[in-house]
Formats: structure tokens, C-alpha cells, sequence
């Protein structure tokens, strides 16, 4: 990534600055770099892997721990690489169609101009109160990270927050660092995530919500860092708010609302699927297509010109679904190569010949490595813990810090890493380039790993279990 000189405002105060900048590269082609170097690594690391049993506690199939082993070499080829391209779209294929309908169901909401309306309402009432938005929006989507780990159910949620953020001349990445990063705290400093923190206690064979009380002090002060650090670079970056809009022109009518009363039913109907019967990603999908049919009926639409509409927000989404589907490729390359198990016994094996404390802080920072390759907090959890969690026991180091290693490191590498499809999915749908992110990202998220660093030395120091 070459470094560039150029001259702009600071991006925390309006002084001409000349300072370096990293110029990123697009996102599609640092995920196609990225598929490239896992088949690259699969020359150059050996292969091997563990031994797996199905856990009756989790459902699921987890390593076994002590078994690693060397396996044939299984290098892939860079035409196999451009084949995993087709796999992991493939693999990603309830997730890519969701991002798709949503696309069309708010395509659909838009032709209505019901939910611009609805912001307008909104921002009326909150003038010269706008920056309140902020700390309500990031306590909502922290709330559900943490209760639900929250990342591509928040794509639906896009299209809102960036008319209403652009009403109030905040910039589109507010949008996203309100939502997907609040969300992405959230579920890392969570003291009851079921996909992250209750399955990598079910695997240390620790009681479920135990340390809660632990884990929410913390979760208060990585929710206000998170807060306070979006805040200053709205008030940053703020420009003027539109004088004029056609909305106000146009007030809200009984159709348009309605049309809101159908999108915030349809929501209501999505958490409760969620939450309560454990919806996946094709009853999510249906649910928003036959969103899109009745806000279009609602709306005065027709059948056709909802059918354009809907055809419209396809075409608005296809390059944040197509860049989840890049991203699943790069585990299906590390997988075919028989590498990760790999990187995963060469991060973790070293780390007990160092006293406790290192050992502790060089788990926390292979787990956030580890979550590259592994972007899913799952099967990174039944990855690693069932390695983790015999090592921690020989070191005399409780199951508790261990677990805190766990989810701190790789909830936070969810912030960040490429290899997250809702992330940059989410990323692309608000028009924030990746660059533009960690560079916004990059200070705060010190902070955030600092901050887990110090609960997992408290953690030691008072003995948690």
C-alpha cells in the first residue's frame, strides 16, 4: 500500500495538516489479494490438522486437543484459488440473496419516498439536538451486539440510518461506525452472547453467565470509547445540513405512515424470529420480499413499478453481496490447503513456556490473528478453545481469562478485518471505503484492545472464575 503525501483539514479540527496517508486498496481487490495469499500460504505452511469429535454440550464438531498432525500436503493451485472465487459465493449463498432482497425491499420503500418523509419528521423534531442520535443509536445496536451478535442483520438497517444521517450532515461512515462498530463492541465486551461468550463457556466447561457482572463493567466503558470517539468525528466533520427539501414540501400522510408502520411491523417480526425461533438467513430473506410487495401495494405502486423498484435496489446491493462471497473464499483456499489448523497450533503451542500474564496476553493476540482466517466467532470458538483450555489448566491460568482472551480478541478483530463479509458489506452499502474506516478505526481501537488487555490482567490478578 504505498503512502502518499497530501494536504487536507485534520480530521479532528479544521487546520491544514500535511501528513501521510495510507491509500487502501479496493476493497474487491484486497480480498482477491487476500485469497491469493492463502494459496500462497499453502505452499509455504505444512499441512496438518486435529482430530474432531462431535461435543453433545455445543451440537457441534470440535478439535480435539493434542492431536495435530501432519496431513499430505494439499497445495492449491491459482486456478483452484479463482474456483474457490464460485465456492464461496456459493457458500455464502443465504447471506448474499438476503443483502439481495433487502436491496429490493427498500428499493421498493424508496419509489414510495415514505421513509425520506419519515426522517424529515424526524429531524424536525430534533433540531439542535442532533447529536443526541449518536449515543441512542450506539446503545441500540451495542445492546443487540451484545444480546445477539449482530453483524449482517444490521444490513437492512442501512438505508435508514443513511438518510438520516445525511439529513443531519453527519458523514455516511457515522452511519456505519453507529451501527456495525457499536454492534461489533457490543458482541466483544458481551457478558451474555450465545455465539460467542456461552459457547466458549459451554467449551471451558464453565456455567453459563457466570462472570457477567465482570464483563459488564466493561462493556459500559467500551460502549462510552466507542461513543464518545463517533461523536467527536461527527462534530468533526459535520458539514451543513440541507436548507430545503423536497419532503418538507410533501408532509407525512396516512399512507406514508402506513408505509412505517409496515417496516417497523416487518422489524418487530424480525427480532422475534430471531430471537425467539431461531430464524436463519432464508426466513430473514422472505420476510423482506414480502415487505417489499406490501409497502409497494401500500404505496400506490402497483405491481409493476414495484417490480422495477425491486429490481432497482438489486442493482444497489450486488457489490456489498458479492463481496461477502470474496470473503467466504478465503476460508474455503486456508481449508482446501489444510492450513489452519496449522496456524492455529503454531500460534497457540508457544505460548506455555511464558510466565502467566504473557501467556495470557499472547492468547488474546493470537485469537484476534486467528479470526482472520476464521472469521466466524463460532467455529472460532470450537476451533481453539478445546486447545486452549487444556494449555490454560497446565499454566494454572482460569478458564475465565482464558474464555475473556477468547472473545475479546476475536470480537474485536470483527471490527477490521477484510475477511468479515458483513463487515464490508456493510462497509460498501454506506459507501465508507475501507480505508476510510481504519483510519477512523485505528486510534479508538487502541483503546478497545488496551481496555480488554487490562480485563484480562484484572481477571488474573483477582482470580475470576
Amino acid at each position: 500500500m504505498p503512502l502518499v503525501r497530501t494536504e487536507k483539514s485534520h480530521g479532528y479540527g479544521k487546520v491544514d495538516a500535511l501528513h501521510l496517508r495510507l491509500r487502501f486498496p479496493h476493497p474487491l481487490t484486497l480480498l482477491v489479494g487476500f485469497i491469493g495469499l492463502a494459496a500462497v500460504m499453502s505452499y509455504v505452511l505444512p499441512a496438518g490438522q486435529f482430530d474432531r469429535r462431535d461435543d453433545p454440550v455445543t451440537g457441534r464438531k470440535v478439535v480435539v486437543a493434542g492431536t495435530y498432525h501432519a496431513v499430505p500436503q494439499s497445495p492449491v493451485t491459482p486456478f483452484q484459488a479463482v474456483v474457490a472465487i464460485p465456492k464461496g459465493l456459493a457458500a455464502a449463498g443465504p447471506v448474499i440473496f438476503l443483502v439481495f432482497l433487502i436491496g429490493g425491499a427498500f428499493g421498493v420503500v424508496d419509489q414510495t419516498g415514505a421513509l425520506r418523509r419519515g426522517v424529515e419528521w424526524m429531524v424536525q423534531r430534533l433540531r439542535d439536538r442532533e447529536l443526541l442520535v449518536i449515543p441512542i443509536v450506539c446503545l441500540a445496536f451495542g445492546t443487540a451486539g451484545a444480546l445477539d451478535n449482530m453483524h449482517e442483520e444490521i444490513i437492512p438497517l442501512v438505508p435508514v440510518l443513511l438518510l438520516l444521517t445525511a439529513r443531519l450532515g453527519f458523514d455516511p461512515l457515522v452511519a456505519a461506525a453507529m451501527s456495525v462498530g457499536a454492534a461489533g463492541v457490543g458482541s466483544a465486551f458481551s457478558p451474555i452472547n450465545p455465539f460467542q461468550v456461552g459457547i466458549a463457556q459451554k467449551l471451558a466447561g464453565l456455567p453459563l453467565l457466570s462472570a457477567s457482572g465482570f464483563r459488564l463493567v466493561f462493556l459500559a466503558l467500551a460502549l462510552a470509547l466507542w461513543i464518545a470517539a463517533t461523536s467527536r468525528y461527527a462534530r468533526a466533520t459535520r458539514t451543513a445540513r440541507p436548507g430545503h427539501t423536497n419532503e418538507e414540501d410533501n408532509p407525512l400522510d396516512i399512507r406514508d405512515g402506513l408505509v412505517l408502520i409496515t417496516i417497523l411491523i416487518t422489524f418487530a417480526i424480525f427480532i422475534v424470529g430471531v430471537m425467539k425461533y431461531g430464524w436463519d438467513f432464508d426466513q430473514m430473506s422472505a420476510l423482506f420480499f414480502i415487505m417489499g410487495i406490501v409497502v409497494g401495494q401500500i404505496g400506490g405502486l402497483g405491481i409493476g413499478r414495484t417490480a422495477e423498484a425491486f429490481i432497482e435496489g438489486f442493482r444497489s446491493m450486488a457489490f456489498a453481496a458479492m463481496l461477502i462471497g470474496f470473503a467466504r473464499a478465503i476460508f474455503v483456499v486456508a481449508e482446501q490447503g489444510h492450513i489452519i489448523d496449522t496456524i492455529v497450533n503454531g500460534l497457540f503451542a508457544p505460548l506455555s513456556h511464558f510466565p502467566l500474564g504473557v501467556a495470557a496476553a499472547g492468547m488474546m493476540v493470537a485469537q484476534f490473528l486467528v479470526h482472520f482466517p476464521v472469521p466466524s466467532v463460532t467455529g472460532h470458538a470450537v476451533l481453539t478453545l478445546p486447545v486452549l483450555v487444556p494449555l490454560s489448566d497446565l499454566l494454572g491460568l482460569s478458564r475465565q481469562v482464558t474464555v475473556l482472551a477468547y472473545q475479546y480478541g476475536g470480537g474485536l478483530c470483527d471490527l477490521v478485518t477484510p475477511t468479515s463479509g458483513g463487515l464490508m458489506a456493510i462497509l460498501a452499502a454506506s459507501k465508507v471505503p475501507y480505508g476510510k474506516w481504519i483510519r477512523f478505526i485505528a486510534p479508538v481501537y487502541a483503546g478497545l484492545f488496551l481496555l480488554g488487555l487490562v480485563a484480562v490482567g484484572t481477571a488474573i490478578v483477582i482470580r475470576l472464575l
